[in-house]
């Protein structure tokens, strides 16, 4: 059996100039970093911008926020070949994808039912909810919040979708090694305490 591939995953989106969007607006992914692990190495990186096809113009607000230009995204690639190269991890073996929060794979999920391509993944674990239930935090925290928590920084910057895949891959590596400190040692059984090969020759010899 393969080893399992894990996706981690970030995107940046389209956001309206205010909170009163134009009519039929809805988040489009502009920039993509994608971080696959297998066997706890880093295999793969990808990062690209990814060229909005139903409201191409970014708003002020978006570039601002994400400090990022109009030239930028039209350079990037389409959606089209973002699919084909999501699909392709597939493709390769198993894939887990993991994201801080479920709003990545809700924008891919809508961004794919209105360009009608299949949506490519099986498998997702959202860290922000294993990070909270983990923890026992009231709320679910931001990305960076939680690497400082571990007196760690992020990768990078924030808002970059790379450095933020990073920066998660950095967080369920902590994350995992808190729970194997959890898990409980086997209960030992007679088994352990008694070589029974022993046992029964001893048994039958008598």
């Amino acid at each position: 059996m393969d080893e399992q591939q894990f996706l981690f995953l970030d995107f940046e989106f389209t956001m309206p100039e205010n909170k009163k969007k134009p009519h039929g607006f809805f988040p489009e992914i502009i920039e993509v970093g994608i971080v696959s692990v297998i066997g706890n190495e880093i295999t793969d990186t990808f990062s690209s911008y990814v060229r909005p096809e139903k409201f191409p113009t970014l708003t002020e607000r978006c570039k601002g926020f994400l400090h990022i230009t109009q030239e930028e995204i039209e350079s990037g690639i389409s959606f089209s070949e973002l699919i084909a190269r999501l699909a392709k991890y597939e493709e390769v073996r198993p894939s887990t994808v993991i994201t801080w929060g479920n709003m990545d794979m809700k924008v891919l999920k809508q961004n794919c039912e209105v360009s009608q391509i299949p949506y490519p993944f099986k498998k997702h674990r959202d860290l922000s909810l294993e990070y909270k239930r983990f923890f026992g935090d009231r709320n679910q925290t931001g990305l960076w919040k939680a690497i400082e928590a571990y007196g760690k920084k992020g990768t990078g910057k924030h808002h970059r979708a790379l450095d933020d895949a990073l920066t998660t891959y950095s967080i369920f590596k902590l994350v995992e090694k808190d729970k194997q400190y959890l898990v409980k040692p086997a209960p030992t059984t007679i088994g352990d305490l008694v070589d029974l090969s022993k046992l029964l020759k001893k048994v039958s010899a008598h």
